[in-house]
């Protein structure tokens, strides 16, 4: 694309230091009217410190930001808003009790003397923002009544309610369905036309070849390189991003044996899901495949005790069991690790090994007190054998990156003695070399009889770790495939397709 001489954004020598390590090394980053450039990296690159400081919400050490004509030291959350910067960022920044419609409007609401709120004029800017959007929602549904990706574009719907020069979009679509991703990539597009610049922060290779104009890419705090989409591959973006090729694709050896450790017949929850059964054996891998609204987290979140189901049966190592709750769930042996790990999996404002420690707190415990010397061993043998990246065991766990937040919710039902892990979208928003790692952590875990059912979005994924995929659609189990000798093709043949039974939505 042909660029004007007059950039809309150009930040120079933007440096950031925390506690000693440092994030941004005087990073260069400019982006002009009507573009989407991607910036991509690792997990720990530096890509969303660098937004967060663009956004305000992070003051650099040293460097300028120039937006249009105007040049600053730094900027603030309020400013950003001013000279118009929208920020989506990866984890959402909604208010969960609050409506869609307050939401969008929170922080610039529409008033009639500076505090009676103006919901009659707020109202139609909300449905059009909706309609352009295609949420079929009310706009006084609550959020936390939503699901990651109706969340996701209520967020989007709040940005674009500002009148925004620049966009940024922090892993937009990791929570999307393919349609929703389809609808995102035209409106991105009408914005483009409407000479809004944006950066589009991902670790979807795909994504970035379709829809950038430019993308830059971070590593270790620097960015290493800024190039035309026409003048790059997949490959080589890999390469930038790691410094060698690393192939997430390739199927890894299994260690399912014969031992039944998990059968669950007819398992039903009004109006999540029914009907479902399937067995686990120790070792093994079974992926949950399905769109999103099938029905595979809530499947988890029943085995995990956080629902209790209307009917079936689960039978634990030979034992029928019923787990009425989280607490009698980790008792027998199981763990969950969420789709949203900052909301549901972490305690953000705790340590590392704090939260390595929480399940076994009474284990560490002596007379009600918790032996620090006990957690701080525990805590260092799983950030060692996890290779958790982390200056101690004692830094706060919301400031590492999420690749190595997922490790540390991992390391917490590994020091619970965890025997069936429940994982939910584990490498939802991580960079190519940490989804490696993760993966080698995974079969790590089966290798010594840990047995894993693992729910992901990402068919790739699912085909390289798994031992078996059981296909679910509509609340329903509707195939179950052997991941060695099918293709992404035949699992999404199967989960497009309403079955003929009763779903889920309409059982009594």
């Amino acid at each position: 694309m042909d660029q004007p001489s007059q950039p809309l954004l150009k930040m120079s020598g933007i440096t950031k230091t925390f506690l000693g390590v440092q994030a941004l090394k005087g990073v260069d980053f400019d982006l002009v009217p009507g573009e989407i450039q991607c910036l991509i990296g690792e997990n720990g690159a530096g890509k969303s410190t660098l937004m967060r400081v663009l956004a305000g919400a992070l003051r650099p050490d040293a460097g300028t930001i120039a937006i249009g004509g105007d040049s600053f030291a730094a900027l603030d959350p309020m400013l950003g808003h001013r000279v118009g910067i929208g920020m989506i960022y990866q984890e959402t920044d909604l208010v969960l009790p609050l409506s869609v419609a307050d939401n969008i409007f929170l922080g610039h609401e529409i008033t009639r003397g500076g505090s009676i709120l103006r919901k009659g004029d707020m109202r139609p800017v909300v449905a059009e923002l909706m309609l352009d959007l295609n949420l079929h929602f009310s706009p006084d549904t609550l959020v936390r009544d939503l699901g990651p990706a109706q969340r996701q574009l209520v967020q989007i719907a709040k940005a674009l309610s500002r009148k925004i020069r620049i966009l940024v979009l922090d892993e937009p679509t990791a929570a999307l369905t393919d349609n929703e991703i389809g609808y995102l990539f035209s409106l991105l597009q009408r914005l483009k036309a409407q000479g809004i610049g944006m950066v589009y922060v991902s670790h979807r290779l795909n994504e970035v070849m379709e829809i950038a104009d430019r993308v830059t890419v971070m590593r270790d705090g620097e960015r290493v390189v800024t190039l035309p989409i026409g003048a790059v591959t997949k490959d080589g973006l890999i390469a930038a991003m790691v410094g060698r090729q690393v192939d997430t694709d390739a199927r890894t050896a299994s260690h399912r044996t014969d031992k039944l450790v998990l059968s669950v017949d007819n398992l039903s929850v009004r109006g999540q899901f029914s009907g479902v059964s399937f067995d686990l054996r120790q070792g093994e891998i079974l992926g949950l495949a399905g769109l999103v609204g099938a029905g595979r987290s809530e499947v988890l979140e029943c085995l995990f005790g956080v629902t209790t189901p209307d009917s079936g049966r689960i039978t634990l190592f030979g034992k029928e069991v019923r787990i009425g709750s989280p607490i009698q769930a980790i008792r027998l042996g199981l763990g969950l690790v969420p789709e949203e790990r900052r909301e549901s999996g972490l305690v953000l404002g705790r340590s590392v090994e704090e939260n390595i420690g929480f399940p076994i707190l009474r284990r560490l415990s002596r007379w009600l007190v918790i032996q620090r010397s006990r957690l701080a061993g525990v805590a260092a043998d799983l950030i060692g054998s996890l290779s958790i990246k982390t200056p101690s065991a004692r830094q706060q766990v919301a400031t590492l990156s999420g690749g190595n937040q997922q490790k540390v919710v991992i390391g917490r039902w590994l020091a619970a003695n965890t025997r069936i892990l429940l994982l939910d979208e584990p490498t939802r928003g991580i960079d190519v070399n940490a989804k490696f790692e993760l993966y080698q952590v995974i079969r790590g875990l089966t290798a010594k009889g840990v047995s894993v059912v693992m729910a992901s979005s990402e068919l790739p994924e699912l085909l390289a770790l798994s031992d078996r995929i059981l296909v679910m659609a509509f609340g329903r189990t509707v195939a179950e495939l052997d991941a060695a000798t099918t293709d992404q093709v035949e699992i999404m043949r199967h989960a497009v397709v309403r079955p003929q039974e009763t779903t889920a939505g309409e059982a009594a």
